[in-house]
């Protein structure tokens, strides 16, 4: 009777625990779509935000420059176009250009051949350490 009885006990354990791990893909699953979603969205508000600045910068840029020749006759007044005519490249590049891919590229280049300057400084976290640090801290809001 005892046997009948363990056996459907350890057979609902193992149901159990198979629902538990396919919850748990699940929920992990969704985490990862979640955070996909979230960078997607971030990055279209990065580059909308970067093409509006460019249309505002872009009307400073061209009034500054046709001013500043029609006003005045002299070269030293057209030196601020210089560096406002790289500022002005850089905003046109990364809304309209390609500055995100060469950026996606770089990024690649730099997580496969220069690892070492990703890594933390005291490695991975680990559950080990969270659970020390997590005894500490609560040993020192106990103390006091």
């Amino acid at each position: 009777m005892g046997f009948i009885f363990s056996k459907s006990m350890n057979e609902n354990m193992k149901i159990q625990q198979e629902f538990m791990l396919m919850n748990a893909r699940l929920q992990l699953e969704r985490q990862l779509i979640m955070q996909n979603e979230m960078r997607e969205r971030q990055m279209a508000m990065q580059i909308a935000s970067s093409r509006e600045f460019l249309k505002y910068f872009g009307t400073f840029f061209g009034i500054a420059a046709t001013s500043g020749a029609s006003k005045r006759k002299k070269p030293a007044f057209l030196f601020p176009i210089i560096p406002l005519g790289f500022v002005f490249t850089y905003q046109y590049d990364l809304g309209c250009g390609t500055l995100l891919q060469r950026m996606k590229g770089e990024a690649k280049n730099i997580r496969e051949t220069e690892k070492s300057t990703l890594q933390l400084p005291k490695g991975m976290i680990s559950f080990e350490s969270l659970e020390k640090a997590r005894r500490e801290q609560s040993k020192f809001f106990i103390d006091k």
